[in-house]
């Protein structure tokens, strides 16, 4: 049996980088709130369905650039996507034999922690920010998620 490969790098970073565009492009402020972490949702869908030649390193990395689009505190993001990216490792085999409704219900609660450990870091850091706005992205995040492992898994091989 002639087993497939999971996405090159070039992929993986094309996918990184969409994701970005997809962060920094500029929305509505009623509809803002509402935006998902897709480089956050991205890491995990590499992490959960195709894990070899992804794992914490493309999680720091992303991290990184997110921090450095946002101008935020440079590794912050960098910590977040590294602690969901090795919790999403270490449960990759219990997720992906889940349903994608039961994916979502996991992927929310990476995406809670997630949010969780910035706010706590910008807390930390003195740059609180208190808006319960800001746990929109989570719902929003966990519900595209079946859309997005959907689109990614048709076009893209598992590892």
């Amino acid at each position: 049996m002639a087993r497939r490969r999971g996405p090159g790098a070039l992929t993986i970073a094309a996918l990184v980088l969409a994701a970005l565009i997809a962060l920094i492009i500029p929305l509505p402020r009623l509809v803002a709130p509402l935006r998902p972490d897709f480089v956050a949702l991205v890491v995990l869908w590499l992490c959960l369905l195709s894990p070899r030649p992804t794992g914490l390193v493309v999680a720091f990395l992303a991290g990184l650039a997110v921090d450095a689009v946002h101008g935020m505190l440079l590794g912050q993001h960098a910590l977040v996507f590294s602690v969901i990216a090795y919790i999403a490792l270490k449960l990759r085999l219990r997720i992906r034999a889940f349903p994608l409704l039961q994916q979502s219900a996991v992927v929310f609660a990476l995406l809670a922690l997630a949010e969780f450990l910035a706010f706590w870091i910008d807390g930390v850091t003195g740059h609180a920010v208190t808006e319960w706005t800001r746990w929109l992205g989570v719902l929003v995040g966990a519900a595209c998620w079946p859309l997005l492992a959907g689109l990614l898994e048709r076009y893209l091989p598992r590892a």
